[in-house]
């Protein structure tokens, strides 16, 4: 399964705010720190936050922190969150798309069943198993 550049960019934040659960980051350090795009990286903290993984706070001593104990976290759950727009394949989409093997696809259950079988996977494992921290590397 390919997961999505915004999904990445979710598990990154998460994986280093797990790294670092005392600390509050900023967007902007965060962005300087994985190499992407400041207003994308916004964009996914914004939907961390919708997720209810992230909070933030704006001002003197605010920044970026995880809302739950990454124990708590599953990475199942984060992906599947953040990939709830994105289909793997073209009929998965809401409006089905425009395949023309709609009607008698025999793949759709089978491609179903695998991303099933990937997230859960994930779902056995937690934040805290992959927090991430500069200091560690």
């Amino acid at each position: 399964m390919r997961l999505a550049a915004f999904t990445d960019y979710g598990l990154r934040v998460l994986m280093r705010l797990a790294g670092t659960p005392d600390a509050r980051l900023s967007t902007a350090e965060l962005a300087a720190q994985f190499r992407v795009s400041h207003h994308h990286l916004t964009k996914v903290v914004q939907d961390l936050v919708r997720g209810g993984f992230v909070t933030t706070r704006r001002g003197l001593g605010g920044g970026i922190s995880l809302a739950r104990d990454a124990h708590e976290i599953g990475l199942g759950e984060v992906v599947r969150h953040l990939e709830r727009r994105f289909a793997p394949v073209e009929c998965f989409r809401d409006d089905g798309g425009t395949c023309v093997l709609n009607a008698a696809c025999r793949l759709r259950a089978r491609i179903a069943a695998a991303q099933e079988t990937f997230l859960d996977t994930l779902d056995q494992t937690t934040l805290a198993e992959c927090a991430w921290s500069p200091e560690a590397s």
